[in-house]
């Protein structure tokens, strides 16, 4: 696995390690710079653990030993942009966590297009350019993103629909067949209405394509999946990195089907976007 992956790793093993590892990982996850330059000594102080346990903290994600670990530490902030887990305080003013919030962002969409998987994004496109319809699915605050990818599809001359309704979700999986494409965003993967529904609708022989979480429950029932992986905890907080990339991805597989279609399609593009110029007042000079 890239080193760049290593902080990523830990925040997404944080529930597998024991109590001591655990205090360990938040040692290094609040401040990994700082952490690069402690020894093994002051790593172990920090965390009130000994040296024995962070040693075996380092084994576990495939170092040697402790300098090992410090040097895939260090290349895994040279690889990306370093997340800080810096969350928003309750006296922060505007400036501060309106600055945390966009490096949070930032942060997290750099780590997401180094992780992107080319040869899933040319699989996914492959599907839905050869789809008969295609569905997007989302609940909560994935049902946006499902309404986003609509708007973007439909212009490819294809039926294109978006359900945010998880009955509707559930219907229209039951009357998908051979050749139909269901998308369904999920951060999780563990919602179990949508991991039903992936089921249902790979049964009667759609694609399901998933927008989600690796090794989820959701991504075991997905013929094929863009695995998203980002530091939030969307069980306490609200989404809000994640969703922005699930709206890139979004754009990636659009503009994936837009080139397998060609430079004569180009025009049918132009003439949905010239549609609008009357419903706009001019520019000004």
């Amino acid at each position: 696995m890239p080193a760049f992956d290593l902080i990523d790793r830990i925040r997404s093993r944080l529930e597998e390690l024991n109590r001591s590892e655990r205090k360990v990982a938040d040692v290094i996850l609040h401040d990994p710079a700082a952490a690069t330059g402690m020894s093994i000594a002051t790593l172990a102080q920090a965390a009130a653990v000994s040296e024995p346990t962070v040693n075996r903290f380092c084994r576990n994600f495939d170092a040697k030993g402790y300098p090992d670990f410090k040097i895939k530490l260090a290349q895994s902030l040279a690889g990306g942009t370093p997340y800080v887990s810096r969350s928003v305080e309750r006296d922060d003013g505007a400036a501060s966590y309106g600055d945390k919030i966009f490096g949070a962002t930032i942060a997290a969409l750099d780590d997401a297009r180094r992780a992107l998987d080319a040869q899933r994004v040319e699989r996914a496109v492959d599907y839905l350019i050869q789809a008969k319809q295609i569905s997007f699915f989302g609940l909560g605050a994935s049902g946006p993103v499902a309404q986003d990818a609509q708007h973007k599809f439909f212009r490819f001359n294809l039926p294109v629909t978006a359900y945010e309704d998880v009955l509707m979700q559930r219907m229209v999986a039951a009357a998908t067949h051979t050749g139909d494409v269901i998308v369904i965003v999920s951060y999780t993967g563990r919602t179990r209405e949508l991991v039903e529904i992936a089921r249902v609708a790979r049964d009667n022989g759609a694609i399901v394509l998933g927008i989600t979480a690796p090794e989820s429950p959701l991504a075991h029932e997905c013929t094929e999946t863009l695995e998203v992986i980002t530091p939030e905890d969307t069980d306490v907080y609200m989404p809000m990195t994640s969703r922005m990339i699930h709206l890139a991805l979004i754009d990636v597989l659009a503009t994936g089907v837009t080139l397998r279609r060609g430079e004569d399609f180009l025009p049918h593009l132009k003439k949905i976007k010239d549609s609008l110029q009357a419903t706009r007042f001019p520019l000004h000079d």
